[in-house]
C-alpha cells in the first residue's frame, strides 16, 4: 500500500517520490556493455535509443529534429510554434539567445509567439522533416487539435503528439466542445502520442482511448513554474510507477495490447534516465538537455512551450550557456566531463550492462531502493 499521510484533520496526502529520491540497485549478474541494447519500438517505427525531443523551439528545428532521428530517437517539431509562424525564424531565435534573464525575456516571449500561425507553414516545415528521411512528427495542443489536424493530416506525418501540461480522456466544458480523444484516434491509420498526466487513473483512461503512447510528466525541471503557478507537482518516480501498473492492468484488460510510456520531467543526466526506465519508462523526452548541444536552434537558451502563454505563463527563460558539445556528442560521448550530462545514452547502456540486462524491456524490472 502506498504511504499515506494524515497533513490535518480530515485531509490526507499520498507520499510520492522524484527521480533524486531514488536508486538502481545491481542484480547477482553483470553483463557486456558491448551485448546491451537501448533500441525501442512505437507501432511499426524502430529507434536505436530512447529519446525523444521535447517539442520546444529551443530544442527542435526540422534540422534538429532530423539530426535526432539520424542519431537513432525521435524529433518532434512543434506546429504551434515559431516555424510555423514566421517563414525564417532564424533571427527571433538569436534575438532570444541573446536576451536576459529577466522579466523582458517573458514579455518578449509573448510577443514573438502572438504571431499567427500558418497552415502553409505547417505542410513545409512536414515536407522538410519528410525530405530529412526518418520518422516524422509533431506536437499539437489538445486546444487546437481539430483546428490544425487537417493541415497536419494532409501534409502526412507519421506519428501525432497530443501534447499539454495535463491531458485527460474526459475534459469537460460547458462554452466549446472539447476534443474526444477516443473518437479522434480511432479515426486515424497513424500511431498517437498523449500527455502528459500524473497518475495512475488518468494513465489508464489515455491508453483507453487507443493511443500508442502516453507522456507521463509534465516536462518539470528547474526553469518549470508549474508548481509555483498552478500548485501541481509531479514527483516523476512515482508517476511513473504509477502509469506503469495501468499499463499492466490495461494489458490484462486488452489481452496484450501495449501501450509505451515516455517520461517527460525530472531528467538532466544519463542517471536520471536509467533510474526513469527503471520505474517502467519505454522512453524519455529530453527537453533541456538537448539545449545544450551544437544544433540547438536558440544557441543554448531554453524555454518550455507553456513559457510564452499570452496570460499564463509557466515556465523561466534559462539564458544561452556554452554548448557542451555535438547531438552526437551529448548522447554519445565522448564525455569530458564527469556529471552525467554528456554521453547520455552510453550511461545509460553502463547502467544496464552494470545491472545485467540486455534490453529496455528487461531493464524495467531492476531492483531500485530508496536512498534519501
Amino acid at each position: 500500500m502506498r504511504d499515506v499521510v494524515e497533513i490535518g484533520l480530515g485531509k490526507t496526502a499520498q507520499r510520492g517520490y522524484h527521480l533524486d529520491d531514488i536508486a538502481i540497485v545491481p542484480s547477482r549478474r553483470t553483463r557486456d556493455v558491448d551485448d546491451v541494447s537501448t533500441a525501442w519500438q512505437l507501432d511499426a517505427y524502430q529507434f536505436g535509443i530512447p529519446c525523444v525531443g521535447h517539442p520546444s523551439d529551443a530544442t527542435m528545428s526540422p534540422a534538429a529534429a532530423v539530426r535526432l532521428g539520424q542519431l537513432g530517437g525521435l524529433g518532434v517539431l512543434n506546429v504551434e510554434g515559431l516555424w510555423t509562424r514566421y517563414e525564417n525564424p532564424t533571427k527571433v531565435l538569436e534575438e532570444l539567445a541573446g536576451l536576459d534573464e529577466d522579466a523582458r525575456a517573458t514579455k518578449r516571449l509573448q510577443e514573438v509567439y502572438a504571431e499567427p500561425i500558418r497552415p502553409d507553414l505547417i505542410a513545409e516545415r512536414v515536407r522538410e522533416l519528410r525530405d530529412g528521411g526518418g520518422t516524422v512528427a509533431v506536437r499539437v495542443s489538445p486546444q487546437h487539435t481539430l483546428a490544425l489536424a487537417p493541415v497536419i493530416l494532409d501534409a502526412g506525418v507519421d506519428i501525432l503528439v497530443i501534447q499539454g501540461t495535463i491531458v485527460s480522456a474526459e475534459h469537460v466544458s460547458t462554452t466549446d466542445e472539447p476534443l474526444n480523444l477516443k473518437e479522434f484516434i480511432a479515426d486515424l491509420d497513424l500511431p498517437v502520442i498523449v500527455g502528459g498526466c500524473t497518475d495512475y487513473k488518468t494513465a489508464l483512461h489515455l491508453m483507453r482511448t487507443g493511443a500508442a503512447g502516453v507522456i507521463v510528466g509534465i516536462g518539470g525541471d528547474d526553469w518549470s513554474t508549474t508548481e509555483s503557478v498552478l500548485g501541481i507537482r509531479v514527483p516523476m518516480a512515482t508517476a511513473i510507477a504509477d502509469a506503469a501498473a495501468a499499463r499492466r492492468d490495461y494489458l490484462d484488460e486488452t489481452g496484450g495490447r501495449y501501450v509505451h510510456l515516455i517520461a517527460d520531467g525530472d531528467l538532466q543526466t544519463s542517471g536520471d534516465i536509467a533510474k526513469a526506465l527503471g520505474c517502467g519508462a519505454d522512453a524519455v523526452m529530453l527537453g533541456e538537455p538537448l539545449s545544450l548541444c551544437e544544433e540547438a536552434p536558440a544557441g543554448g537558451a531554453w524555454w518550455h512551450s507553456a513559457a510564452s502563454h499570452p496570460s499564463l505563463p509557466r515556465g523561466a527563460f534559462e539564458v544561452a550557456g556554452e554548448p557542451l558539445g555535438s547531438m552526437e556528442k551529448l548522447l554519445f560521448g565522448p564525455a569530458d566531463e564527469p556529471d552525467g550530462q554528456l554521453n547520455l545514452f552510453g550511461g545509460l547502456r553502463r547502467a544496464m550492462a552494470k545491472c545485467g540486462y540486455r534490453d529496455l524491456k528487461e531493464f524495467q524490472k531492476v531492483g531500485l531502493v530508496l536512498d534519501r
